[in-house]
This record gives C-alpha cells, sequence and structure tokens, in this order.
C-alpha cells in the first residue's frame, strides 16, 4: 500500500480534475440554471477558497485520512483491527460508513451555530455550479479533516477503502454541485440510491427548512432514514432562490467578504 502516499494523492487529485473538467464542460454547454452573477468573479473566489483550503490543511494537518488509516493498521485501532471480517466486507463498510459520519457532520454544520457560521460560507454562494463544491472556508475544512481523521481510526478502516471513498466522496461532491440535470425518469431512479444534483441543489434553496434538508453526499437514504429528504422543492426547480435570503446580491463572490463572514454580525 505504500503507493497509496503521494501517488495516491496525485490520484485523487486527477479525478477530481477530471470530474471538475468534464462537468464544468457541460454546464457551459447546457446549464441547468442562468446564473445570477458573473462568472469570472465568483470562480476566481470559490476556487481561491479551494486553494487556500487545501494548503491549509496540508500544512496542518499532515497526516490526512490516509496517514490515519496507516496510522491506525500499525497501532490496531479501531473497529475493523478488531473485528475479523471477509476483506470486501470491510472494505464496502468501511465506505458505507464514512459517507454517514460526512452526513452526521453535515447535519450538524447546519444545528450547531458556530458550525453553521464556518458553513454558510458555502451557502452564502448566489448560484449553483461545479466551483460551489469548492466553495468552503478554511477553518470548516480542517474542522472537517480532524473529525474524518477521527472517524477512520475509531472505524480502523483500512487505508485502501479510504482512499477509495476519499475519490468517491469528492467526485461525488463535485456531480451534486453540478448545474446539469438528468433526465427526470433517470433523476427518480438514480435517487433511490445515490445524491443527484436536482437533489442537492434544494439543499442550497434560500428557504431554511430547504436548506436544511438533503444532507446526504453520495448514498441517498441516509435523508430518507433520518427523515431529512425533501423530494421536490416548493417553487420547483426553476423558482428555486440559490444562497440564503440575507445575502442576494454581489457579496459572497468577493474572497475577503467570503473569508470574514463566519466572524461579521449577523
Amino acid at each position: 500500500m505504500d503507493w497509496l502516499g503521494a501517488s495516491g494523492e496525485w490520484i485523487g487529485l486527477g479525478v477530481m480534475a477530471a470530474v471538475f473538467l468534464a462537468l464544468a464542460g457541460i454546464e457551459l454547454l447546457a446549464p441547468r440554471r442562468a446564473a445570477s452573477q458573473p462568472k469570472a468573479r465568483r470562480w476566481i473566489t470559490n476556487l481561491s477558497l479551494f486553494a487556500l483550503d487545501t494548503a491549509l490543511v496540508r500544512i496542518a494537518i499532515p497526516l490526512l485520512m490516509i496517514g490515519t488509516a496507516q496510522l491506525a493498521a500499525e497501532r490496531g485501532w479501531g473497529l475493523f483491527n478488531l473485528v475479523a471480517l471477509p476483506g470486501w466486507v470491510e472494505f464496502v463498510a468501511a465506505i458505507v460508513l464514512l459517507d454517514l459520519v460526512l452526513y452526521l457532520q453535515h447535519w450538524a454544520t447546519h444545528r450547531v451555530p458556530v458550525l453553521w457560521r464556518l458553513h454558510k460560507v458555502h451557502h452564502s454562494d448566489p448560484d449553483f455550479d461545479v466551483t460551489t463544491a469548492a466553495r468552503f472556508h478554511p477553518f470548516e475544512i480542517a474542522l472537517s479533516m480532524l473529525w474524518k481523521m477521527a472517524c477512520v481510526a475509531l472505524l480502523g478502516a483500512g487505508a485502501l477503502a479510504v482512499f477509495a471513498f476519499e475519490v468517491l466522496f469528492n467526485a461525488a461532491t463535485i456531480f451534486t454541485h453540478a448545474n446539469v440535470s438528468l433526465p427526470p425518469a433517470l433523476d427518480r431512479l438514480a435517487r433511490a440510491l445515490i445524491v443527484t444534483p436536482d437533489m442537492h441543489r434544494i439543499h442550497h434553496s434560500a428557504i431554511r427548512r430547504e436548506t436544511d434538508s438533503n444532507y446526504g453526499t453520495v448514498l441517498s437514504g441516509w435523508d430518507r432514514l433520518f427523515a431529512t429528504y425533501t423530494g421536490a422543492a416548493e417553487k420547483g426547480q426553476d423558482g428555486l432562490t440559490i444562497g440564503l435570503e440575507t445575502y442576494q446580491d454581489a457579496r459572497p463572490t468577493g474572497l475577503g467578504w467570503s473569508l470574514l463572514l463566519p466572524f461579521r454580525k449577523d
């Protein structure tokens, strides 16, 4: 598993870049919704946040998820290092459980006030496209990584499963934020298992009860299981107002404004 070190990280970034470029191209050719703000400034701000997030996490938290999985295996930490399971069962279970803990994290960012102050940077984006997937405050990303590392250690998830989950989760994050739409019949079918862009777009509605729903990223079943699923927007997909009601203007497209948002008085 030595290749999961630096090589694995580059593979993960390569997959993210490929998914991003493919969906960005589809958005340009057939956007689901018209943009409300100029694309250039938004994209620069959102991608700059991604660059800052990546730099902070790499500098401040050098182990990250795969390193934590390798350390847990060496020390015998976590559930899967205490219970003997067939390799494929452990692999699938680790991916499913990691998706669950990310669902719970997302739910908490809407319910815990200090976490919401950070997470609303993501929700303040007045438009919804692939770059929204990159729009997170660096402090939220750092806390998220610490949470994920703790969960990896508690589960004792294998490094390969963690790597596969990271790639899957990052690709799903880009996909679910894409300004695209599946054909209605295919969307209904896909939602039986996974989160689709139309499902997640409801989560970015300016109507708070819709914002506080559809927390899943990969598997759609968690929202149904925990009664946080909203199947259709009150005003329909075309009538959705994206973002936060307080910030329906150009302010969220600025990098400095976005970085300072958690520290502003409401």
